[in-house]
Order: C-alpha cells, then sequence, then structure tokens
C-alpha cells in the first residue's frame, strides 16, 4: 500500500471517530450543557442575536457530518435553544448547515472562510439560505473567539480539549 493510501485511509477513521466514539452518549446529558452554553452566548454576546433581526426565531440544524447527532438552534434572545438529535431522525428546521465537526469549528472560530467552504463542498447549505448568510455575517462580526468563549465555563479541561482540536487542523 503506498504511503499516500495509508494517511488517506488514517485520515478517513480519524474523521469518523467522532460517530464511534460519541454515538453511546445518552442525548439527554447533553441536553443541559447545551442550553448551558447558548445562554451563556445570548448572555456574553447579545450583539450576536440582535443581529440576526426576522431570522432569531428561525431554526437552524447545525449538522457535523462525522457525529451521530446534529444540533438545533433557535438564536431567540428571549429564549435560546440549542438541542441534540440523533442523526436520521426527521427534524423541522429553516436552514442546514453541514460540514465535518472540524469544519465547523474552525468556520464559527474564523480560521475558514465559510464562502470558500462553500465553493470547495466542504460546506452543505440548505433550506433559508438569507438566514444562513446573516448567521455567518454576525459571527464574522464577532470580535475575539466564540469557541473559546463557550468553552471557558467548563474549566481547564474544556479549554485544554478545545485547543487539542485546534491542533489537529495545523
Amino acid at each position: 500500500m503506498a504511503l499516500s493510501e495509508t494517511a488517506s485511509k488514517r485520515s478517513s477513521v480519524f474523521q469518523n471517530l467522532p460517530r464511534h466514539v460519541l454515538a453511546p452518549v445518552p442525548l439527554p446529558l447533553l441536553q443541559p450543557i447545551l442550553g448551558r452554553i447558548v445562554r451563556g452566548a445570548a448572555r456574553n454576546r447579545p450583539e450576536l442575536f440582535s443581529r440576526l433581526g426576522p431570522h432569531q426565531g428561525k431554526t437552524y440544524l447545525i449538522d457535523p457530518l462525522n457525529m451521530p447527532f446534529v444540533f438545533l438552534l433557535t438564536p431567540n434572545p428571549a429564549s435560546p435553544r440549542l438541542r441534540a438529535c440523533r442523526r436520521g431522525r426527521n427534524v423541522a428546521h429553516d436552514a442546514r448547515i453541514a460540514g465535518t465537526f472540524l469544519t465547523l469549528l474552525d468556520m464559527i472560530d474564523g480560521r475558514l472562510d465559510g464562502d470558500a467552504l462553500f465553493f470547495t463542498r466542504d460546506l452543505i447549505i440548505e433550506g433559508d439560505t438569507e438566514a444562513v448568510v446573516v448567521l455567518r455575517n454576525a459571527l464574522d462580526d464577532l470580535d475575539g473567539s466564540i469557541a473559546d468563549e463557550i468553552a471557558a465555563p467548563f474549566g481547564p479541561v474544556a479549554r485544554a480539549a478545545l485547543s487539542a482540536l485546534r491542533r489537529i487542523r495545523t
């Protein structure tokens, strides 16, 4: 087997690792964590939610393709919601944003350009594209990293995990 084939197989195994590792995680354990994340973001970054204007009540399906679940985000500042659903369930949403977990992380972290990802097909957008563009613009206008802010309340272990994830891509 050629060296490039071996590297490609390793990359494929690594890309799908989250799907296998996280598959047994009971979703009811994730829901309080996700609620804390979205409420913290609404409290610490109200400008993100206000920039969404009429799209605050929309439901965004965030689909990390290599994970066993998807996330539903409703960024209503009065009652923000973020919840996980098992992959394959038919859940109502206004827009879908799909890519690998690390691609989505790098995009919200400002390390990758959403437009470039879309045109290289590393990012899939479906449904209300206007709502997705408004969300992307709101994220792009933030100073600092929203990923860092999300990890901070969970302590040093979460910050170290985020740092390790970022090193995977470099």
